[in-house]
């Protein structure tokens, strides 16, 4: 049974930083897509950063540079430091795997963790 499980999600004031992480299990981790998402109150859910099995990562134009994606394949675990947080960066976190298969590849969401950024 697949499960990713979000934690570190908090009340921080602009300017602070956060570290998310997601717990996986029930798959192959090292040989999935990872990526993180988030949805603001009345908007649609959206792509945050992406990190590949080889380890590329890309990021959305509103956090490059501020928000970086890791993972650990021998823990299982996907991360996503967040600094400079702002206002906007308020959303719900949800971390999502895409593993491989046959005929068609399979998504998992997590629950999500909740980030506000306020002061």
């Amino acid at each position: 049974q697949v499960q990713l499980v979000e934690s570190g999600g908090d009340l921080v004031q602009p300017g602070g930083s956060l570290r998310l992480s997601c717990a996986a299990s029930g798959f192959t981790f090292g040989a999935a897509a990872m990526s993180w998402h988030r949805q603001a109150p009345g908007q649609e859910r959206e792509l945050v950063a992406s990190i590949s099995s080889a380890g590329n990562r890309k990021y959305s134009a509103s956090v490059k540079g501020r928000f970086t994606i890791s993972k650990d394949d021998v823990k299982s675990a996907l991360f996503l430091q967040m600094n400079s947080l702002e206002a906007d960066d308020t959303a719900v976190y949800y971390c999502k795997a895409v593993v491989r298969g046959w005929p068609q590849n399979y998504e998992y969401w997590g629950q999500g963790t909740q980030v506000t950024v306020s002061s």
